[in-house]
């Protein structure tokens, strides 16, 4: 294959990783990193280099589509924010003392502790009282989550928005969580996703569309604080960056205007099993 050539197809390929990692609240450089390397077999440090600046593009591209439908939770983005982006410095200035195989196996098991969190499927709670949390009192953190309804009574079959209030619990949890979330952020060039909408969605009992939404707010914060540690290192091939960048932004455009119509239990089982299959192969190219 031509160099131009593979960089079509990583656009290609990519476009994809943006959509689902938009939609799942994932951050598109979970499957950028694999993508990558198992693919296309790229050094590990410059697919990490190339995926931090897809999370940062992928998070720009969506987010204004999240908070214009109501689905992300600004409050508790820029709550839950300050522990991420601490964790996130620290984790991309350890990444330059781990070695590749490290790496993977850290990038495998990180994703399989949160496909396990996700089995633990979160019986459905409407209408149960969420125990009180002072902290999310005080900051004011609940709010109402949208979901598209069709059929408003008038015979015209327009779509309508169906509010739901829900009430935030156990933050303190949640910021313990956002820390080492923000530290695999920045070891692994992900948005880190993977830890953070089963800590929103099970500990912080936001909606699972709330979690994704939030999430993806967050990660673009997440992922400028540590590229400016890879950008410094070297670890960024500006060619490669941009195609990457290009195609996450596309795909997250698409997957924010899915997230809207995707049911929630649909959204819960991708979800899941993308987490399996990216583990899967990660931790057999780590402990290979």
């Amino acid at each position: 294959m031509s160099p131009l050539a593979e960089i079509v197809a990583i656009t290609a390929v990519c476009v994809l990783s943006g959509c689902l990692g938009s939609l799942l609240g994932l951050g598109g450089g979970t499957f950028v990193v694999p993508i990558l390397t198992l693919a296309f077999g790229l050094d590990l440090r410059l697919a990490i280099g190339a995926s931090v600046i897809s999370v940062v593009a992928g998070s720009a591209a969506a987010s204004p589509r999240y908070l214009d439908e109501g689905f992300a939770n600004l409050r508790v983005a820029v709550t839950l924010e300050v522990a991420t982006v601490s964790g996130a410095i620290a984790g991309a200035l350890l990444a330059g003392h781990l070695s590749t195989r490290a790496l993977y196996t850290v990038f495998g098991v990180v994703l399989a502790v949160s496909a396990v969190q996700m089995l633990r499927h979160r019986q459905d709670r409407d209408g149960l009282a969420v125990p009180d949390d002072p902290i999310a009192d005080a900051l004011s953190l609940h709010g109402t989550g949208t979901r598209a309804a069709t059929g408003t009574g008038t015979g015209t079959g327009t779509t309508v928005r169906d509010i739901r209030p829900y009430r935030v619990t156990r933050t303190a949890t949640g910021l313990t969580m956002m820390t080492a979330a923000g530290a695999i952020s920045g070891l692994l060039g992900i948005g880190s996703g993977a830890m953070k909408v089963p800590a929103m969605d099970l500990a912080m009992r936001l909606p699972i569309k709330v979690s994704t939404a939030t999430s993806n707010l967050m990660i673009g914060v997440t992922g400028a604080a540590s590229a400016v540690v890879y950008l410094q290192r070297g670890d960024v091939v500006p060619l490669l960056a941009g195609a990457v960048a290009l195609g996450t932004v596309v795909g997250a455009r698409i997957g924010s205007r899915l997230l809207a119509v995707v049911p929630a239990e649909a959204l819960r089982a991708i979800f899941l099993v993308v987490l399996l299959i990216v583990s899967a192969q990660m931790l057999l190219r780590g402990l290979a």
